[in-house]
């Protein structure tokens, strides 16, 4: 898996104005089984997004079609991750 953790490059206002796309965006990745969990950061200064690949290239590529991302409003970081305890460690797509 891998947490893709973005920080807002933009005001949140302005970041606000695509959201309705973004979640679009993540509605997609998700009937494809490739979101196990997103959410905004608390402050809203970004997000994370848990994404079902191992692959780091993948990842990557996936995030790259996010409006946020496309729009320059958001920068993310890849950070793979194993689950070994709590509900995810036996989680499987």
């Amino acid at each position: 898996m891998f947490l893709m953790i973005s920080n807002y490059t933009r005001p949140l206002d302005e970041v606000n104005t695509l959201r309705p796309e973004h979640l679009a965006f993540l509605d997609d990745l998700e009937a494809r089984g490739l979101v196990v969990s997103a959410g905004m950061q608390s402050p809203p200064t970004g997000g994370v997004i848990l994404l079902s690949t191992d692959d780091e290239a993948e990842a990557r590529e996936l995030i790259s079609g996010d409006p946020y991302s496309v729009a320059g409003y958001s920068e993310y970081q890849a950070i793979g991750w194993t689950p070994m305890r709590g509900v995810l460690a036996e989680w499987t797509p």
